[in-house]
C-alpha cells in the first residue's frame, strides 16, 4: 500500500499539470475526453494486469485530490457536511471528474467483488449494489454534461458511458434483452465518435467497440438465438481476449452446450468397430474432438496452439479417468460383470488413450516448428537465428523427435491393437519418418562439432530412413499423422546437400594439412643468428619473439694445464732424527709403577 501511495505521489505533479490545463478560466466550452482519460488511468493503475483493487484505490485518491483542489470537501475532521453537485456551481471542467471518478470507483469495486463471488456467494449482492451506485453516478455525470457549457463531444461520450455502465448492470442481472439494447446504443455512439478522428483517439473508440461485440453476442446466445451455436461461442471466446470475467461466462456456456449435445452422441466408430459410449465425460470429449480442427485453425500463434493442446489434453485425461472408474466398477465385486459392457469400456479406454497420444504428437510437432524457426543456418555458417528468442540447438530437436517416436511405440502397445496389421504398417512408416528427422539433426550436431566422418555416415543413414519410410507409406492406404511425402523427400535432398558439404569440408581440411606439412621449413634459429634471412613466421607477432637464446648455451673452454715433478724422484732427503726432540718417560711408568698404583693408589 505504501508503495502504491509513493508511485501515485510521484505522478501527482503530472496529473496536476494536466488538470490545470483542462481547467478553463475563460468562456470556452468544457471538454472532458472521458474514454481516453479512463483508458490511460486504467492502464497505468492496475487494470493492465486485472488488479481492480489498485485501480479502485487510485480512483479514491484522485477523487480526494480533485475535491481538495476545488474546495469541495464533504465536511472536515469535525463532521460530515453533504454537498450536492449542481449545474449552478460548476465553473470548471474539473467538477465533472467528481461523478466520473465516483462511477469508476464503484465499478472497479464491483468487479473486485465479482472475482471474490466465485468462492463467497454473498459477495454477489454487494457487487450488485456497487453496480447500481456506479449507474447512478454515470447518470449524474450525463445530467451535468447536458449543460450549455459542455461541448457536443463530451455530451456524446457521457451518454455512451451511461449506456455502457447500465448495460454492465443489466448483464450481471441477466436481463439479456435490456443489456443487448444498451450495448447496441453504446456501440453506435462509439462508432460515430471513432469516425470523427484519425489519430490514436480513434483506436481507443474502436477498441471499445470490439470489447462490446462479444457481450452482445453472448446476450444473443442467452436469448435463444438459433444462429449462435457452439462454434460461434468458441469464436466469441477468442474475440473476448483480455476480458477475463466474460471469458469465464462464455466457458460456462460452452460447457453447458456441450453437455446438452453430448447426450445425442451415443456411440463411437473407430478401426472398423462401433461401440456405445455411456460415460458423460467421454461423450463430451468425443463431441469436442469432432470440432478440433476448426478450433485449431482459429489459433494464430504457436502459443495459442500450445494452450489449446494443453487444455484439450487435460480434458482427454479427465475423460479417460472417468472411463477407467466405470471399468473398475463394472469389473469389481459390486458390478454387474457384464462382459459386453466391460469389452465396450475397454475399447473406449483404448480409443481415448490413442487420442491422447495423437494429441501429444501434434503438440510436439507445433513445438518442433517453433524450434526450427530459431535454428541457425549450417551451410552459411550463420550463428544468429531469424527470430528473436533463445537460439535452438540441433540437440533440442533430437529430444522432441525422441518423445514423438516414443508416443508411437506406446500406441502400438495399446491393448486390443496387437492384431491390427494396417495400424502396425502405419506406425512403422511414421516411426521411420521421425527417425529420419532425428538422425538428420544428430548429423547436424556432429557437423557443428567438426566430426565430419561421423556426420557423413549419419547423413547416409538419413537417406536410408527416408527411402524405407516412403516404401512403407506406399504400401499403407493412409498415413496416420500427416507426415507428408513431399517433406520427407525434401529432407532427403537436404541430407544429400549436407553430406556433400561435410565431405568437401573433410577433403579441404585434409589437403590443407598436407600442403602445410610439405611446405613447412623448420628454422628455429633466433634473430641474432639470422640477421640476413627474412622469415614471416607465426611467432613474429607474439609478445615474446625469439630474438636470442636465453639462457645462453654452454660453450667448451680449455682446462687448467697439469705439471708433473719428475726431479723429486731422484733426490735423497737428509736424516733429521738427531734434530728431532725426544719424549721423556713419565714417572711411575713400568710394571713397578703399575703395582704400586694398584695397591696404594696415587
Amino acid at each position: 500500500m505504501a508503495a502504491e501511495v509513493a508511485i501515485d505521489t510521484m505522478r501527482n505533479p503530472d496529473e496536476k499539470e494536466l488538470e490545470e490545463v483542462e481547467e478553463s478560466k475563460s468562456d470556452e466550452l468544457f471538454t472532458l475526453e472521458i474514454l481516453p482519460v479512463l483508458k490511460d488511468a486504467q492502464q497505468r493503475h492496475g487494470l493492465r494486469h486485472g488488479d481492480y483493487q489498485r485501480y479502485r484505490q487510485y480512483c479514491a485518491r484522485r477523487l480526494a485530490r480533485v475535491r481538495h483542489s476545488l474546495h469541495f470537501q464533504l465536511g472536515s475532521r469535525h463532521g460530515y457536511k453533504g454537498k450536492k453537485l449542481t449545474k449552478e456551481i460548476i465553473n470548471s471542467v474539473r467538477y465533472l471528474y467528481i461523478p466520473l471518478m465516483n462511477a469508476e470507483r464503484s465499478w472497479s469495486y464491483a468487479m473486485e467483488l465479482k472475482l471474490l463471488a466465485n468462492t463467497e456467494p454473498r459477495k454477489k449482492f454487494h457487487m450488485t449494489r456497487k453496480l447500481h451506485k456506479a449507474v447512478s453516478y454515470a447518470e449524474e455525470l450525463h445530467s451535468l454534461c447536458e449543460m450549455d457549457k459542455v461541448d457536443a463531444r463530451t455530451k456524446l461520450e457521457s451518454e455512451a458511458y451511461l449506456y455502457w455502465m447500465t448495460a454492465n448492470q443489466r448483464f450481471e442481472l441477466q436481463d439479456w434483452q435490456s443489456a443487448i439494447d444498451l450495448y447496441g446504443s453504446a456501440r453506435t455512439i462509439y462508432e460515430k465518435l471513432a469516425s470523427a478522428f484519425i489519430d490514436d483517439t480513434k483506436m481507443l473508440y474502436l477498441q471499445r467497440v470490439e470489447e462490446i461485440a462479444p457481450n452482445i453476442r453472448y446476450c444473443a446466445y442467452n436469448l435463444g438465438d438459433t444462429s449462435v451455436d457452439i462454434n460461434d461461442l468458441v469464436k466469441l471466446r477468442m474475440s473476448a481476449a483480455g476480458q477475463d470475467l466474460l471469458i469465464a461466462k462464455i466457458d460456462a456456456a460452452i460447457s453447458q452446450t456441450r453437455e446438452k449435445l453430448s447426450a445425442t452422441v451415443g456411440e463411437v466408430t473407430w478401426r472398423g468397430k462401433t461401440v456405445p459410449v455411456k460415460t458423460e465425460k467421454a461423450r463430451a470429449f468425443i463431441l469436442r474432438n469432432q470440432t478440433k480442427d476448426e478450433e485449431i485453425t482459429r489459433c494464430v500463434t504457436s502459443d495459442e496452439k500450445l494452450e489449446f493442446y494443453d487444455n484439450f489434453l487435460m480434458d482427454c485425461k479427465e475423460a479417460s479417468q472417468a472411463v477407467k472408474e466405470d471399468l473398475n466398477y463394472e469389473a469389481g465385486p459390486k458390478g454387474q460383470k457384464n462382459e459386453s459392457n466391460i469389452s465396450n469400456l475397454r475399447f473406449v479406454n483404448t480409443y481415448l488413450s490413442f487420442l491422447r497420444q495423437t494429441l501429444t504428437i501434434e503438440r510436439n510437432l507445433v513445438i518442433i516448428e517453433t524450434l526450427k524457426s530459431r535454428l541457425p543456418s549450417l551451410i552459411a555458417g550463420d550463428t544468429k537465428s531469424t527470430n528473436r528468442g533463445k537460439q535452438t540447438k540441433p540437440e533440442d530437436l533430437m529430444k522432441m523427435y525422441d518423445v514423438t517416436v516414443q508416443c508411437l511405440v506406446e500406441i502400438g502397445q495399446l491393448p486390443g491393437l496387437e492384431d491390427d496389421a494396417d495400424l502396425r504398417l502405419e506406425l512403422d512408416a511414421q516411426m521411420t519418418g521421425y527417425k529420419a528427422y532425428r538422425c538428420y539433426y544428430i548429423a547436424q550436431s556432429y557437423h557443428n562439432g567438426k566430426k565430419l566422418k561421423e556426420a557423413i555416415a549419419l547423413y547416409d543413414k538419413v537417406i536410408t530412413y527416408v527411402k524405407k519410410a516412403l516404401e512403407l507409406a506406399a504400401k499403407s492406404s493412409k498415413t496416420l499423422f500427416k507426415v507428408e511425402i513431399d517433406k520427407l523427400q525434401e529432407l532427403a535432398n537436404q541430407a544429400k546437400g549436407q553430406r556433400c558439404a561435410a565431405h568437401a569440408a573433410h577433403i579441404l581440411e585434409t589437403s590443407e594439412v598436407e600442403e602445410v606439412v610439405e611446405n613447412l621449413s623448420i628454422d628455429d634459429r633466433p634473430l641474432k643468428d639470422r640477421p640476413d634471412v627474412y622469415r614471416e613466421a607465426a611467432g613474429a607477432s607474439l609478445k615474446k619473439p625469439n630474438l636470442v637464446n636465453f639462457p645462453p648455451n654452454f660453450q667448451p673452454v680449455p682446462c687448467k694445464p697439469l705439471f708433473f715433478d719428475l726431479a723429486l724422484n731422484h733426490i735423497e732427503m737428509p736424516n733429521l732424527e738427531a734434530r728431532m726432540e725426544k719424549k721423556k718417560k713419565a714417572e711411575g711408568e713400568g710394571i713397578a709403577g703399575f703395582v704400586k698404583g694398584w695397591l696404594w693408589g696415587k
